[in-house]
Order: C-alpha cells, then sequence, then structure tokens
C-alpha cells in the first residue's frame, strides 16, 4: 500500500495534534517532558527486497529523535522520528535506500512489574506510524510510502536527576503490498527493520519521578 505524500503531510500533522490535545488532559505540575536523542544500527528483512537485491545484514547510521511526556510516574507517551540508511551487500546490485519514519507511541515504565536497582529504569513503548523510504542512485521512482507499527524496550541507566543513558532495541513492522511490477521494486524496500541504538534522554521539566 502506497500513501500519497499529502496524505502523509495530513497525518504528521494529525498525529502532532494528537500528541498535543492528548497532553492537555493531564496538566499537574509534577507532569514531565523528555527530549531523546539516539544512535545505532539497524538490520532489515532480507525478503523485502525483489530478487538479485540483498542489503547487509548490519547497517549505519540509525538515528532516532523523540519527545516523551509521563502522563503519571508509570505511563506517558511520545512522538519520534526515526531515519536509517540500508545499502547494498557485496554479491548484490549497488543501491542505497533512505527509510525514514514517524510514530506516535504509548510508553510504560517496567518499573512497578520488575524490581531494578536504584538509578535504573526499563521502557516499553509501542504505537503506529507512517514509513517513507527514499531510495538513491539509479532508483529514485521507485519510493515507498506505508502504515508501520513499532514497538521496543529502552534499558536506562539515570545519571542525574535530568540525563540518562539508554540502550533501546525496537521492531518496526510493515503493513506494505508487493510491488505492481518486478522493476518497481528495484533498489528499494518495503519490509520490516530491526534497529539498536544507544542514546540520552534529557528532561525538560525538572521532574525525575512523576507522581
Amino acid at each position: 500500500m502506497t500513501i500519497p505524500f499529502k496524505t502523509f503531510k495530513s497525518s504528521i500533522f494529525f498525529f502532532l495534534l494528537s500528541f498535543i490535545a492528548v497532553s492537555g488532559f493531564s496538566q499537574s505540575e509534577t507532569s514531565t517532558w523528555k527530549a531523546q536523542f539516539a544512535v545505532g544500527i539497524n538490520s532489515p528483512s532480507q525478503t523485502a527486497f525483489v530478487s538479485t537485491f540483498e542489503a547487509k545484514p548490519i547497517n549505519f547510521p540509525t538515528v532516532h529523535i523523540g519527545l516523551q511526556r509521563m502522563f503519571s510516574r508509570d505511563l506517558g507517551a511520545k512522538i519520534d522520528f526515526g531515519y536509517n540508511r540500508l545499502s547494498n551487500a557485496s554479491n548484490s546490485p549497488e543501491f542505497k535506500v533512505n527509510y525514514s519514519r514517524v510514530n506516535l507511541q504509548a510508553v510504560y515504565d517496567l518499573g512497578g512489574l520488575i524490581r531494578l536497582p536504584q538509578n535504573y529504569a526499563i521502557m516499553a513503548h509501542a504505537g503506529p506510524g507512517f514509513t517513507f523510504v527514499k531510495p538513491l542512485g539509479d532508483y529514485t521512482d521507485n519510493k515507498e510510502s506505508f502504515l508501520n507499527a513499532m514497538a521496543g524496550l529502552e534499558f536506562h541507566y539515570g545519571i542525574s536527576q535530568s540525563l540518562s543513558l539508554f540502550l533501546d532495541t525496537s521492531y518496526i513492522y510493515a503493513f506494505s503490498g508487493d510491488y505492481d511490477n518486478l522493476s518497481d521494486g528495484f533498489g528499494t524496500f518495503n519490509g520490516n527493520l530491526l534497529t539498536a541504538t544507544i542514546g540520552i534522554s534529557i528532561s525538560l521539566s525538572g521532574c525525575y519521578y512523576c507522581e
């Protein structure tokens, strides 16, 4: 399923409005905002390439940028953008792909379920989004856009009340159809993606634990 670019832009705008509106329902003084930035690697599903095309099993870079709002100590939401670069394996025709996505996700602190040492936290996140794929080089016409669903875990270590380091591993599932013609799939990608990143989470509101 390919989504027109205008529809994609409208959907991003709707996501932003929804995120702001949901935030408005929780205005207590202890509510917290956090900014997140992470860099790492990705591994694409090889079945999402047409015959003779194959990507490296591990690709760099992956970049995630997000804004998170915790409504309580355990529950929150975030909107985040991800960029990934995929490139060809040595036995494949040459290609490069820019894989980008935007997601609106629920966030849940597992500290109430798992006993952890002080300064450590595990956050689960999941939610829907859009993916847009832009091939480079000889295959720039074979652009793809489709719905996705993302889920993952973040392992945090608190350095201070306003800063933590985290390791994130996430899986992005693609809701995409088959290519209409074989040539439509040359140099592009319409499948699932596994990512692993390391990053920082910065409190923008001065609140470490929110009740």
